[in-house]
């Protein structure tokens, strides 16, 4: 059964992490300098913000999937729409390493589709120097994430 995800781009961690510890009556499971991560089964949501140098608000929806066959068939149901922007395998992310397809709708909203199969000691891999938090919009000049980049854009 997949999970919704919604992942926020905040201006102070700490002042969010109180706000929807309380809204969700729970505490993050994942809490680090730069993100927070809320897995939620009521409702069943993946819910994550973080700090990052970046707009506030909405960074990107997506949905998680339980296992590698469930993602296919997202992946499927996307190549069909004509909608992947981005597929990545083994990628790491917001402190985990994962396997994804990024697409973005008609308004250009990011979606992240992914299988977690492993956690991650860094935000990013170390030597990572492709985007790990999508394609990169047309105006972008640099990738998003990596070494290389400042982590201006990235969240996931």
């Amino acid at each position: 059964m997949k999970r919704f995800h919604v992942h926020v781009n905040v201006q102070d961690l700490n002042q969010s992490i109180r706000f929807y510890s309380q809204l969700f009556d729970a505490q993050p499971s994942v809490r680090k300098d730069d993100y927070a991560k809320w897995m939620l089964d009521d409702p069943r949501l993946n819910f994550a913000i973080s700090q990052r140098d970046r707009a506030p608000g909405v960074d990107h929806l997506g949905l998680q999937a339980d296992d590698t066959a469930e993602l296919e068939q997202i992946g499927t149901r996307l190549r069909a729409a004509d909608a992947v922007r981005l597929a990545e395998v083994g990628s790491t992310c917001c402190y985990a390493q994962s396997d994804k397809y990024w697409s973005e709708d008609p308004q250009g909203l990011r979606w992240e589709s992914f299988y977690t199969h492993g956690t991650a000691t860094s935000y990013f891999a170390p030597t990572q120097d492709a985007a790990c938090c999508g394609p990169q919009k047309e105006e972008a000049k640099t990738p998003c994430c990596g070494p290389n980049a400042g982590n201006a854009r990235c969240g996931a």
